[in-house]
């Protein structure tokens, strides 16, 4: 039933959420809100929180977010005038005349969702009858147990024309539900209505209540016209605004902290089994607007998977073209490229779990897909090719809506252009680097186009010196003095910079003092490679840095640590300097992720907002910087 806006604004005026969540819900006040145990999960640390001011509760835990009315239906398992009724009661307000065709509508829904209940019954008993041998037999060879087909409700539906018709007429069902409910075929022009599904392995999809609107089935027949098959859009489907496993993966992904999207439902499955249990795939088409707002609903970031193949290349550049007009403060995609010819599946099969968790922590930012898609297109080796190339950037720019993601976009991009349209630099032969206004023009992009952030998987290996560092036993010593120990490496370590001068170009400096001596530090390295630490200190006292340099070598604090001494081993010093260079990019992201959050925190207070401004903090108070 459709009710007016006016009316359900009063209703909901009248009506505090905290007093009717509070009859299901524990509630303990916090500042503005108050907070409890979820009742959507089995967890022990409160993740639930209502907010009467703004007339809502979100469960972090689950995802589920709402006014009171949608707590009722949750909770309660009542229609949304079910639910409205009540509270109009408990209000003391009249109901507003009710529209016969909506209350049709929602009693035409509820039955479709019990016949949905029954065919399910259905195909699950017969996978375990002796016509479902074939099928059985078939999930033993993908390595699926016995746990995992129950979890999944996964079933089997017989070759026989009129086998679920039958049984469903048995149970009270009509011809005509079933047809609308997409079981069966049937029409005006078909004299004889039969089941749509017939010799298919049978997945259910279910709603975001985990109710089963919708089914998948996998032909047994190798001449099946459709290996895949799903339900028609229905009353119930809508193939666009569901993922497949969404009820289900909810929490594991709020426990994540992201979801992992994928192709299929073997794959979902096979993930499933292997202990990604955050895992979700579309159903048989490119991912949606809708669909990709519901994996914002689960996590900010959702890892989408795709084949390294060609194929996979293009349909990575399609969810590309899709998300970048949604995108928002804090939300986006990374992508995971699997390794050609393999699915989750197939690499989870072959190469184990720890195979699929190694490409999901190698996924890659949005941006380096939309920069190596517009790239794809080269060469771009002309001025004219070039001048075409920053057009099409200019054009995906435009397509970002929301103005603050779309003036990082363009910086981002202009960057990557600029150090692309500088050409890639080769090395000296006598060893030394690049001029360091390439250096300099490359930014934190990287040297070579596609390539992304620098650093990115690399761990350079721990002495067991370096394991005894303040640097890694969890203490930090602040930007400041970040930078003056990198500083300080390099100028006992000159020769660092043969094959780090690269790294040590990308560093962004605050303190404007130590960035000079780094710049002329880079230019003397240009003019005399290799470069020995007797000329470098030679050259800093030419151009009036030695003061600098000597207070940086010698200072108590900073030469603590081992590696940047004189004498400490080359190896050793290589270590540590790579290490605390990781440890102060991770940092300048930290504090740029901490302005966003912010930022968006101002805007909209929400609890997403807040609880992503608390995870960074809590990260950055991790480094006890004296910034």
């Amino acid at each position: 039933m459709s009710f007016p806006k006016s009316f359900l604004d009063e209703l909901k005026a009248r009506i505090r959420v905290s007093d009717v969540v509070g009859r299901k819900v524990k509630l303990t006040r916090r500042g503005r809100e108050f907070v409890g145990l979820s009742p959507f999960t089995n967890e022990k640390t409160p993740s639930f929180t209502v907010n009467d001011e703004k007339q809502f509760y979100h469960c972090f835990s689950s995802s589920e977010h709402g006014d009171v009315i949608k707590f009722l239906e949750k909770t309660e398992n009542l229609t949304f005038l079910e639910a409205v009724e009540r509270l109009a009661a408990e209000a003391g307000l009249e109901m507003p005349q009710r529209d016969p065709r909506e209350a049709e509508r929602a009693q035409q829904q509820t039955e479709l969702i019990d016949v949905m209940a029954m065919a399910q019954d259905y195909f699950r008993e017969s996978l375990t009858r002796g016509m479902g041998a074939e099928a059985r037999a078939y999930l033993q060879r993908r390595g699926l147990s016995q746990e995992t087909i129950d979890r999944f409700g996964i079933g089997f539906a017989p070759d026989m024309r009129e086998g679920l018709i039958n049984t469903l007429t048995g149970r009270g069902v009509k011809i005509a539900q079933m047809i609308e409910a997409g079981l069966v075929i049937g029409g005006a022009d078909i004299k004889q209505p039969y089941d749509r599904f017939r010799n298919r392995i049978m997945f259910p999809i279910e709603d975001g209540r985990g109710r089963v609107i919708a089914f998948g089935g996998r032909a047994l027949d190798s001449d099946a016209k459709a290996k895949y098959l799903n339900s028609p859009e229905t009353p119930l489907f809508h193939k666009g605004h569901v993922l497949y496993n969404m009820a289900r993966a909810r929490k594991a992904a709020y426990d994540n902290g992201t979801v992992i999207v994928c192709e299929g439902y073997m794959d979902v499955i096979a993930l499933g089994q292997a202990g990604f249990e955050h895992a979700v795939a579309p159903l048989g088409t490119a991912l949606t607007e809708n669909q990709i707002e519901l994996l914002w609903r689960m996590a900010p970031e959702p890892v989408l998977c795709f084949d390294g193949d060609k194929a996979g290349i293009r349909a990575a550049f399609r969810a590309v073209e899709r998300a970048l007009p949604l995108l928002r403060p804090g939300h986006s995609l990374s992508f995971a490229l699997l390794p050609e010819g393999q699915d989750p599946d197939d690499l989870i099969r072959d190469q184990g779990r720890e195979a699929m968790q190694s490409v999901i922590e190698k996924s890659r930012p949005l941006i380096d897909m939309v920069w190596e898609k517009e790239l794809e297109g080269g060469p771009w080796d002309t001025p004219e090719r070039r001048a075409k190339l920053e057009a099409r950037i200019e054009e995906v720019m435009q397509t970002v809506r929301e103005p603050k993601v779309r003036g990082h976009y363009s910086q981002a991009l202009r960057e990557r252009l600029r150090t692309f349209f500088a050409g890639p630099q080769q090395p000296r032969q006598t060893g030394g680097f690049q001029n360091q206004r390439t250096w300099r023009g490359a930014g934190r992009t990287g040297f070579r186009a596609g390539k992304g952030r620098m650093f990115q998987g690399f761990q350079p290996p721990v002495s067991s010196e370096l394991k005894r560092s303040s640097l890694v036993t969890g203490g930090d010593p602040g930007r400041r003095n970040r930078e003056q120990l990198l500083v300080a490496t390099v100028l006992n370590h000159p020769d660092l910079l043969d094959r780090h001068g690269e790294e040590f170009a990308h560093i962004r400096f605050a303190d404007r003092e130590l960035d000079k001596i780094r710049n002329e530090i880079i230019d003397i390295a240009s003019l005399h490679a290799p470069l020995e630490r007797e000329a470098l200190e030679n050259q800093l006292i030419t151009r009036g840095f030695s003061e600098l340099a000597r207070r940086l070598t010698h200072a108590p604090t900073l030469m603590s640590e081992r590696f940047a001494r004189e004498d400490a081993p080359d190896e050793e010093a290589e270590h540590g300097f790579l290490h605390l260079i990781q440890r102060h990019r991770h940092h300048s992201e930290l504090q740029t992720e901490l302005k966003a959050a912010e930022r968006a925190l101002a805007e909209e207070m929400t609890e997403e907002n807040v609880a992503r401004l608390r995870a960074v903090q809590a990260e950055l108070a991790g480094f006890s910087n004296s910034e």
